[in-house]
């Protein structure tokens, strides 16, 4: 009962513009500005609305843009009413548009331009003069001095304006960047929640413009989440915790139970405040723990007075993660100190062959931006900025964009730099790659990184859940993600497969020596097998890997997957989805229904595959710390079973699961091995 719609601008016949797809939504909000060239106003520009599906584009409807009829400098609001002569419905919906049309200065070919905003968002400025339009009427010589004349001064107004506005901007991105707390909701239970008998339910937590979205719980009146949220606090806004309960039938209608509020502000800090909050308008209620603590090591500062480049501070920052202090402040692991230096032939996005770069820093949840460098593709930032570790196995992401004023910006580049890979106080050369990190992009970007941790506190930080992340979009269905997915699993069953060949071949001695030699290791590991020796038989296997690295018979582990990751990738790499318009309007539900089903499997195999490739990863030493940590935790299991019979060993553990609940009825259960494999990266990561 939904569609995917996106929206072509088309002149001529030829697509000038193609919107994002709003997925599974009949009232798409698209937040987007476009600014077209115009030839001829007596041209009709067709705004047509598709419905994007697997094989094809369905066809929704359609209508056009009198530009005559559109007054110069002058934004107005425009709602169009959708037709598709051969449909049957008489209402095909409308979509709302902003219009503005201006002269477009300095190009005598291209002098007119429109600019539209899908959904409401308020246009940016026109980037050009309607003094050009007066002046075309004079004679050739004065046109051509007064616009040189023009030209000059609104180039000089431009510089004094964009260099004043990076200044403005630093000073209040700096200011409005930087958290001074951490917000900490621990999600209990739920009690009598309306209709969660009937339904699977979920939860939707909101602070300002962090959004939190809960595991969904099958159906009970009384679901149980036990999951954990970290926002960010600013001690200078009001922000209100947003809390809303959904429910979710099988026909993936969602429905909104309830909500409630938390003002954060009236809570004390540095305590834990147990809540039973009641939903607002509807029975039930929601359990839960919130926790306001400080935060200290978020910063932005110029390269004269950079944190790390003081004696005196890097000594304390030193101090505060030595050995001695790995028990102080378990959760505060490290510090991560980045240099944004420059960047060199960058992307030219805008009519100028220029752009308006500016980098976005991200650390897990953590985001700070540098300010925009105007006009320029071998821009210089020289800004550093500091972040708290939460977990040692994050990987800081940093984003070239460009700035396109009222619109969203474009993008340029983006790097991926795991923290455990950084060589500290090095300056580093970086190649931008495009969004999925598979090609490279054009241009290269400069930084100097330094990180300082504790390596107990991050490894007992390896040994719980990871942060979860801010909410994202819903996941698309992808050939090539499938296709991927396929040959993931393909290799990991096929390995299986050789194995239990190899197991009967031995049983039915199809060669002699082989299945000698099989009987003969099996009757001796029978009968001299102790306990102790399964995981020194899994200490062998790492010591046998990293003896094959260390003599270069392996060359190097991680250059293989990144070959094999690279073939995986290129399949289907033209995977465009199909702009043929399509009047057909059947099996849509079929379709959908299709889709989901897909989407499904393909999160599966992905699971299945990255299950597989993390355990192998760990025996190969992708990861030298967390092959390091396997080791010494197989070292003290061996010792362990070594010394203390099993029955204790069992024992021990059951009271501990059975007194759990008594000890911390709060707490959030997790497994510990699999949330150590989580660290590990599959192949394609």
């Amino acid at each position: 009962g939904t569609s995917d719609p996106y929206v072509k601008f088309k002149l001529n016949g030829k697509t000038l513009y193609k919107s994002k797809v709003v997925y599974k939504n009949l009232n798409p909000v698209w937040d987007e500005t476009v600014v077209l060239p115009i030839q001829n106003l007596s041209q009709k520009l067709w705004v047509k609305v598709y419905d994007r599906d697997l094989t094809s584009s369905d066809f929704m409807g359609s209508a056009f843009i009198a530009l005559t009829e559109l007054e110069l400098n002058r934004t107005t609001e425009q709602i169009l009413k959708l037709e598709d002569p051969n449909s049957l419905e008489d209402d095909m919906g409308v979509i709302v548009l902003n219009l503005s049309l201006a002269v477009k200065q300095g190009d005598f070919k291209r002098n007119v331009s429109v600019t539209g905003c899908l959904g409401g968002l308020q246009p940016s400025p026109a980037p050009c003069s309607s003094v050009w339009r007066a002046v075309c009427r004079g004679d050739c010589v004065r046109m051509k001095k007064q616009f040189c004349m023009y030209k000059r001064f609104t180039s000089l107004l431009a510089f004094q304006s964009s260099f004043m506005r990076s200044v403005r901007l630093s000073d209040s991105l700096r200011k409005n960047q930087l958290w001074n707390g951490l917000v900490t909701i621990t999600l209990l239970e739920g009690k009598n929640i309306p209709g969660g008998g009937l339904a699977e339910i979920f939860i939707l937590l909101k602070l300002g413009d962090q959004r939190y979205k809960s595991k969904t719980l099958c159906k009970s009146a009384n679901p149980q989440w036990r999951e954990q949220f970290d926002f960010h606090y600013f001690s200078d806004r009001k922000d209100i915790l947003d809390i809303e309960v959904w429910r979710k039938d099988n026909k993936k209608h969602e429905e909104l139970l309830g909500t409630c509020k938390v003002d954060i502000t009236a809570l004390p800090t540095k305590q834990t405040n147990r809540l039973e909050l009641p939903l607002e308008k509807h029975p039930g209620s929601l359990l839960m723990l919130v926790a306001v603590a400080p935060c200290t090591g978020v910063s932005i500062s110029d390269l004269c007075v950079c944190p790390l480049g003081d004696p005196t501070e890097r000594k304390q920052i030193s101090q505060r993660y030595c050995i001695k202090n790995s028990f102080q402040d378990i959760k505060d692991i490290g510090f991560l100190q980045v240099k944004v230096l420059k960047a060199a032939d960058l992307l030219a996005a805008d009519f100028s062959g220029k752009s308006d770069p500016f980098c976005v820093l991200e650390l897990g949840n953590d985001s700070l931006q540098t300010h925009t460098v105007y006009k320029n593709l071998n821009p210089e930032w020289n800004k550093v900025f500091t972040f708290p570790i939460k977990d040692i196995h994050d990987v800081l992401e940093v984003t070239v964009f460009d700035e396109d004023g009222d619109k969203p910006p474009d993008f340029l580049g983006k790097v991926a730099i795991p923290l455990l890979s950084i060589r500290n106080g090095k300056q580093s050369c970086y190649t931008l790659k495009n969004k999925d990190l598979e090609r490279a992009s054009k241009g290269v970007i400069y930084l100097e990184l330094d990180v300082l941790f504790n390596p107990v506190k991050a490894s007992i930080r390896t040994f719980k859940p990871r942060e979860k992340r801010f909410m994202e979009e819903n996941r698309k269905f992808s050939k090539k993600i499938l296709s991927r997915n396929v040959d993931r699993v393909k290799k990991i069953t096929m390995a299986i497969w050789n194995t239990i060949q190899f197991l009967r071949s031995c049983f039915l001695w199809e060669s002699t020596v082989k299945s000698v030699i099989a009987f003969v290791v099996f009757v001796i590991t029978v009968w001299s097998v102790e306990l102790y020796m399964v995981p020194l038989a899994l200490l062998v296997l790492f010591a046998y890997n990293f003896s094959l690295i260390k003599t270069g018979k392996v060359s190097s582990t991680q250059d293989a997957q990144a070959s094999e990751a690279a073939e995986l990738m290129g399949l289907d790499e033209d995977d465009d989805e199909d702009d043929k318009e399509s009047e057909k309007k059947g099996l849509i539900e079929r379709i959908h229904m299709v889709q989901e089903i897909i989407i499904a499997v393909q999160s599966i195999l992905e699971e299945i595959a990255s299950f597989g490739e993390r355990i192998k990863n760990t025996f190969n030493w992708t990861v030298p710390f967390l092959s390091v940590l396997a080791c010494l935790v197989l070292v003290a299991a061996t010792v362990i079973l070594y010394y203390i019979p099993l029955r204790y060993i069992v024992l021990i553990w059951g009271i501990n699961k059975f007194t759990k609940k008594f000890r911390n009825p709060y707490a959030i259960d997790n497994n510990e091995l699999l949330d150590f494999l989580s660290r590990v990266p599959s192949d394609v990561q």
